[in-house]
């Protein structure tokens, strides 16, 4: 049985006149219970007008009894005769104010309600989502509707508004059940039952459906001059009517203006809604871990200039490789804390970093799997070895980035100097401790980062001698120092450097990471 009270009854006249759809006309009336938007619209549509023909009967009956009181029964008979028609066919006068339900497409939903929440619908839907062969247990349906949809509901809004102050009826528009909302109850059930899944309001898994429709601009344009500052040219669509606008509109303009500028109700369409393509989206998955570089030939991403590749491979292609194939995924983004220049090595515990799989289609993974991927990454190079593989939250991924620069990094890097060197020179070195440095944007990286002047802290230094020309300078320093530059002084642009303290020219060699030390992601025990 529908959810129907006696006084949404001359409502369902006034929209079935209207040319309203059946499930339409229980949206209006407010019913807000999933089955009975689940009901075929041939049952719906039976039940409406039984609900109708009920209160008719009832006025007959009251009709009947009046004149049994008041008039003999021979007069009763004559007064209640029916009335032939050409055909031959008699009809009573409570028949004739009966309404018909439209066979044509409905004003309001423009056929979404009417030809979409069958099983024909739902099975091209379903085998659509079958196709991407992705991995879920659950799903949340998306829909998106033509933006005019809103403009013909508010049209039907105050059609039967009118209706209701004159009954004294209480409606208030936000009870009105949404297009959207009923044509997933309708839906959802046979797409869940269909993919033997859960439909739910909220999950990792999307499927998108849509419905386009040749009047939008038409039916929309109105509001264009009545709400000009509402519509506003945007470059990624192809109309300035979306729903957003429309609706944003609409709860400006008021019911006059709408009246005198739209018809109410709606007049009938030209044709229906034409369904979209569907389309499947897997939240993204987050891997983090820890990498070490082996290689002085190896950048840490695809290294290009004016549009031409310089070296085969990187660091986030040898690791993205094997996780995109696994987890079937359409594309990633990596991040690390901090980078390392391509003739660098990375050494000790690795750098932190976390990648991000989009729209991957297998997503469940588990701690023998991961582990097995890893071993995979590490078997395909080696100029790289990963650790501490593990799936994360999106909400972790930010731990990498929070206080980077406060943290703290060790290096070792082969020096050559010009003078030769002395134990007091070697001594000198290690007793400097919370070394100040101004360094402003070297020239090396100026072509893409700003120039600005920025102070760190070398926390403290040791060296070991190698030969009168060279020795091994070990440095801790505050994360984002650049190291070459300290060195060398980078034409004076880092000051103080090693040049200046050591009082002779000095240059770098080879530069190693020795440790990155950021506390994520935990370790993963062996």
């Amino acid at each position: 049985m529908l959810s129907l009270k006696d006084k949404d009854r001359p409502i369902i006249r006034k929209l079935l006149d209207a040319g309203c759809c059946a499930r339409c006309v229980l949206r209006f009336c407010c019913v807000g219970k999933y089955s009975s938007y689940q009901r075929s619209l041939e049952d719906i549509n039976k039940e409406l007008l039984a609900f109708l023909s009920e209160a008719d009967e009832q006025k007959s009956h009251e009709v009947s009894d009046h004149t049994q009181t008041e008039d003999p029964p021979s007069k009763k008979m004559k007064l209640e005769s029916p009335q032939a028609g050409e055909d031959g066919s008699s009809e009573t006068a409570a028949a004739d104010a009966q309404p018909k339900v439209r066979s044509e497409i409905c004003v309001a939903c423009l056929g979404v309600l009417q030809d979409f929440c069958d099983q024909s619908y739902t099975k091209q839907v379903c085998d659509s989502v079958r196709k991407g062969e992705y991995q879920f247990d659950s799903l949340v349906l998306a829909v998106s509707l033509p933006a005019q949809l809103s403009v013909r509901e508010h049209s039907c809004w105050l059609h039967i508004k009118k209706e209701a102050r004159e009954k004294s009826m209480c409606m208030d528009k936000e009870d009105v059940v949404q297009v959207k909302d009923a044509f997933k109850w309708a839906i959802q059930g046979m797409v869940g039952k269909d993919l033997g899944a859960s439909v739910l309001t909220n999950s990792a898994f999307e499927v998108s459906v849509g419905f386009t429709h040749p009047e939008t601009d038409s039916d929309c344009h109105f509001l264009a001059t009545t709400c000009s500052d509402c519509f506003k040219p945007t470059k990624n669509k192809a109309s300035v009517f979306t729903r957003m606008a429309v609706v944003k509109a609409l709860e400006k303009i008021s019911d006059q203006k709408f009246l005198r500028n739209y018809p109410c109700p709606p007049v009938s369409p030209i044709g229906k809604c034409t369904p979209l393509d569907t389309t499947c989206l897997h939240a993204s998955v987050f891997i983090a871990g820890r990498y070490n570089k082996f290689s002085r030939e190896l950048p840490q991403t695809p290294w290009v200039i004016d549009g031409e590749r310089r070296m085969e491979g990187s660091v986030e292609e040898l690791i993205a490789d094997p996780l995109l194939s696994s987890f079937s995924a359409d594309g990633f983004n990596f991040s690390s804390s901090g980078r390392e220049d391509v003739d660098v090595r990375t050494l000790g515990n690795g750098r932190p970093f976390a990648m991000e799989l989009l729209n991957p289609h297998r997503a469940r993974f588990n701690r023998a799997e991961i582990r097995q991927l890893q071993e995979t990454i590490n078997a395909s190079s080696d100029k790289i070895r990963v650790r501490d593989l593990q799936i994360v939250t999106r909400e972790a991924m930010g731990r990498m980035k929070e206080g980077e620069e406060e943290k703290t990094k060790s290096y070792s890097a082969l020096i050559w100097t010009k003078k030769a060197i002395t134990n007091t020179d070697l001594d000198f070195i290690g007793n400097i401790k919370e070394l100040k440095i101004d360094q402003k944007t070297p020239l090396r990286v100026l072509h893409r980062r700003p120039l600005a002047v920025r102070q760190r802290v070398i926390h403290s230094m040791g060296a070991s001698f190698m030969d009168t020309h060279h020795f091994r300078l070990q440095l801790h320093t505050q994360a984002g120092t650049y190291i070459k530059e300290f060195v060398h002084g980078d034409f004076g642009r880092t000051k103080p450097n090693l040049c200046a303290l050591m009082e002779s020219e000095v240059d770098i060699l080879e530069l190693d990471v020795e440790s990155v030390d950021v506390d994520w992601p935990p370790a993963v025990p062996e």
